[in-house]
């Protein structure tokens, strides 16, 4: 079982990727709707996965990727975003994201990449 952290402003798409992930029989251990809180709450909890959304208030998620990995060069950083235009794919990835899922978030995407990552 994996302890994921949700980052995504829209409280709506935290819940629903909460529903999924628990419906798989993870857990969350952490909410958070920007990326700064992102930061933080990553040094408290230690989760298995980070699902990070890139456009969110305060620091947005390629940012918080980037000092995620500062702190835990090994951190798993699954992307969630709208944004899929290989530009964007491509400074998630080299901010140190493992992966990159496209919303609207498919179930079986998302249990291959915790799967993958675990």
């Amino acid at each position: 079982m994996a302890r994921l952290m949700l980052c995504d402003d829209a409280l709506f798409m935290r819940s629903a990727i909460k529903k999924m992930v628990e419906d798989a029989k993870h857990s969350v251990v952490a909410e958070v709707g920007n990326g700064r809180e992102a930061v933080e709450m990553y040094q408290v909890v230690r989760p298995d996965i980070v699902l990070m959304d890139i456009t969110m208030p305060e620091m947005d998620g390629i940012t918080a990727t980037k000092e995620i990995i500062k702190f835990d060069p090994d951190a798993k950083i699954i992307i969630v975003s709208a944004l899929g235009q290989m530009e964007m794919v491509i400074k998630a990835i080299t901010a140190g994201a493992k992966d990159f899922i496209v919303k609207p978030i498919e179930g079986d995407k998302l249990q291959f990449c915790i799967r993958k990552y675990m």
